[in-house]
This record gives C-alpha cells, structure tokens and sequence, in this order.
C-alpha cells in the first residue's frame, strides 16, 4: 500500500511540473497555412523558412504548413480563395492582393543590415560587352515575374517613363523567367543578355549559385524601394491576428535569420506601400497611352 502511495504521489508531482499549455480558441484554423512568393526554388524557401515555421508552431500551439506557390499570382489566389491565413508578399504583389484577397500587411522582413529597403537592379553577365542600357538595346532581356516590385513593375517604368521606350521593341525579345533565381540564371546560361532582380535576391544567391562580384555586372539601380511584407486575411479572428503579430516581431533566432538573409521583422502599416501603388498607377496611365 505504502509502495503504491509513493507511486500516485510521485506521478501527481511530475504532473504538476508540467507547463501548463494555454487552449488553442475555438475560432482559430486547426492548421495556419503560409503561402510564400517563388523569389527562388521551392526546395530553397521552403528551407529557408523552416525556422520562421517552427517558431510559430510553438508560439501559436498549432502546425503551420508552408506553401510556395508557382508564381506570385498564386499566392494572391490561394489567400483571395481562403486556402491560406499568412503569406509572405513583395511589395507589389501585396498591393494586389490587399485589393483582391482582403490581405493586410502587418510587420516588415528587414534586411541583413536591418534595412527597410531595398533596390531593383538591371544586371549583365561580368563578361559581357554590355556596359550600359543603351548598348542593350536590340538584345534578349528578362524580367521576372508579372508580379514582382523589383523584377517587373520598378524597371518598366523606368523603361517606360524614364527611357520613353517600349522593352518589347527596346529588346529583340522579351521573357519572365518566373523568379529572381530564375532570371539571374537566365543570364548565367546565356539564355539571355540583360535581366532585372533586385539586389537583397542577388545577396542571398551569392555564393550558392552565383558569385555576384565575379558573374554580374549591374548597369541600372532605382531608389529604395520598401521591403516586403508579411500578411494576414483580415477576416481572421483578432486573437489570432495579434497573435502572429507577436510571434513574427519576436523572432530573434540568429541562425534562422541568417537562412533568411534577414534581419529580423518590425511592424508596418498598409500605409507603407502607397509609393508602390502610385507607381501601379503611373504604369496604367503609360500603357494606356
């Protein structure tokens, strides 16, 4: 008897030694699904985001399942249609997406330095005799995605406004490689002569695909353009929107900040990225002339 006491006993201790775990609300998706924007291969972002993953299965207390799309468009989709709660957006997809799938940006991804910009680039190959815009007239160029900030709307309209040139008949022709990776490997294998990226998606190929001092020459750069944001749907429960934004602002892990050449998350308003839809705007009134 005695034994058995000191056993109930020694179990009621251990029992009381454990963290107690808050409940997950009711009203809270049983898995927070996190849609990402393919700036290079899937296998990469997925990777690279392990840790911000993890992070937030143990402050949230449900799993988080990632998910990069094939294009950014597909990120839009997946959020306008309910299938994701979070996502990780460039600053013109968020634009998009703000207005066609009720997202709402609510913190910054820094960058290393803790920068809260970045720039779009039009880049050669090192070794070629392409040294200035003008001497790529008549060549292959490559943008990104239709999508992309950095990769698309920022050099358009530079092309467009700045150049008062049309790429199709500025180049001999013109592609969207898809991603930043994409289109920086384009030019690796000469598939094409010129292509615009940004150079935080530059910085994180270097030394992994491509060393940037040695492989590229870059003949264009615009001003600073706001770095990307993380988003919520609006329609989520305010407990869990508070939630994340706490989550995301308290990732500090070095390590993983590092996998994500990032430097950490700050809080932002939808307000930030008015500059990116006056830009949208200024592309719509020079296509449509």
């Amino acid at each position: 008897m005695r034994r058995c006491i000191q056993i109930i006993t020694a179990l009621i201790t251990c029992f009381l030694a454990l963290p107690v775990l808050a409940a997950v609300p009711a009203d809270w998706p049983k898995t927070l699904n996190f849609g990402i924007i393919p700036t290079e291969s899937s296998d990469n972002v997925t990777e690279r985001y392990r840790g911000l993953s993890q992070h937030l299965e143990k402050q949230l207390g449900i799993p988080v399942k990632m998910q990069v799309a094939t294009d950014y468009a597909g990120v839009i989709t997946a959020m306008q249609f309910k299938h994701i709660e979070l996502a990780y957006f460039g600053p013109k997809s968020y634009v998009d997406a703000a207005q066609r799938a009720n997202a709402e940006a609510f913190a910054m991804q820094l960058g290393p330095d803790g920068n809260q910009g970045y720039h779009s680039v039009i880049i050669t190959r090192k070794d070629s005799p392409i040294q200035n815009i003008e001497d790529a007239k008549g060549k292959v160029f490559a943008f990104t995605d239709p999508n992309s900030t950095s990769g698309t709307l920022v050099p358009m309209i530079y092309f467009v406004k700045e150049l008062q040139v049309d790429p199709e008949k500025y180049f001999s022709r013109v592609i969207y490689a898809g991603s930043h990776d994409a289109a920086a490997l384009a030019l690796l294998g000469n598939r094409v002569d010129a292509a615009s990226t940004n150079d935080l998606n530059l910085m994180r190929g270097n030394g992994k695909n491509w060393n940037t001092d040695k492989d590229f020459r870059i003949i264009w750069q615009s001003e600073l353009i706001p770095n990307s944001p993380l988003a919520f749907r609006k329609d989520l429960p305010e407990s869990l929107k508070e939630a994340l934004k706490k989550a995301i602002t308290s990732f500090i892990d070095p390590e993983s900040l590092k996998q994500l050449k990032a430097g950490g998350y700050i809080p932002v308003a939808d307000a930030a990225y008015d500059p990116i839809r006056d830009q949208i705007e200024v592309e719509k009134q020079l296509r449509a002339r």
